[in-house]
């Protein structure tokens, strides 16, 4: 009982420090889409004010509906985004079980070249990534992204996923191969929901980095079928630089998918933040 009395300012802590931080950093985003609902003369008199009857205005989402399919470049992103999120987890957590799990003489040696994987930026493989694409037909396509995108997150995924995996108990895993269970039944019904919050933690810090990428969507899918919201948001603003309604309405159709798809993922991460700070 004192123990757990003991916990609980702990608890309340991380909460209320989560909770700072998560004001700090999207205060400006707050700023950016306030703005993107104000007129002009507003944005410079008062950027802080919230839109008012006088200050309301939606030229600029105006704008950018007229001049870019944004809603193409939406679907390009959130097929890339989503496709990558879910490779990264399958085969991540796979070959992270797989590390975790079995003893063989390559195991030191793999898991030293998956930390050399993050360690080792993607991008300085980018003209070798880029002949492989053009050689296999791949370039302006969903396809070379995605591939690139999963190579990019496999690394920090097995490794956080596998430092996670050693702490499942090894008795449930061999009562479950007691009662018959498949090792992939053992995988995706007893361990997969015990490390549910590292997954959560994975989604998130590979989610950001690929939903606001501009380097490999310029190279690798310009193409204005492949464009995804980043990369149209970026040519937009160069096309619309003096124009702060514009500009400002692109970057909260850009910020706001990647916002909606980290509240979805960081509950878990919170609850596997806060229930350590329980035990």
């Amino acid at each position: 009982m004192n123990t757990a009395r003991a916990s609980l300012p702990r608890a309340f802590a991380a909460h209320a420090v989560l909770i700072g931080y998560t004001l700090i950093a999207l205060f400006p985003v707050f700023v950016v889409v306030i703005n993107a609902f104000k007129d002009r003369r507003a944005i410079f008199s008062d950027p802080l004010a919230l839109p008012g009857p006088e200050s309301f205005s939606l030229i600029g989402f105006e704008t950018v509906t007229n001049q870019g399919d944004f809603l193409l470049y939406f679907q390009n992103s959130l097929i890339v985004t989503v496709a990558s999120l879910f490779c990264v987890l399958l085969f991540g957590a796979m070959a992270a079980f797989a590390l975790s799990e079995y003893r063989f003489k390559g195991n030191p040696l793999m898991a030293l070249y998956l930390a050399l994987g993050i360690m080792i930026p993607i991008r300085l493989g980018t003209v070798a990534i880029l002949q492989i694409m053009v050689a296999t037909g791949l370039v302006n396509t969903h396809t070379a992204l995605i591939l690139v995108y999963t190579a990019q997150g496999l690394p920090l995924a097995i490794f956080i996923l596998s430092e996670f995996m050693r702490t499942v108990s090894a008795d449930l895993k061999n009562a479950g191969r007691v009662d018959g269970l498949s090792e992939y039944r053992i995988f995706f019904t007893l361990v997969l929901p015990l490390v549910r919050p590292a997954m959560a933690t994975v989604a998130v810090f590979t989610m950001i980095p690929i939903w606001n990428d501009l380097w490999f969507p310029l190279i690798l899918a310009p193409a204005e079928a492949t464009k995804t919201v980043t990369l149209g948001a970026q040519v937009f603003i160069g096309q619309f630089v003096t124009n702060w309604n514009a500009v400002l309405a692109a970057l909260t159709l850009a910020i706001i998918p990647v916002l909606v798809l980290y509240l979805i993922f960081s509950r878990q991460l919170i609850r596997g933040i806060t229930s350590g700070a329980v035990k």
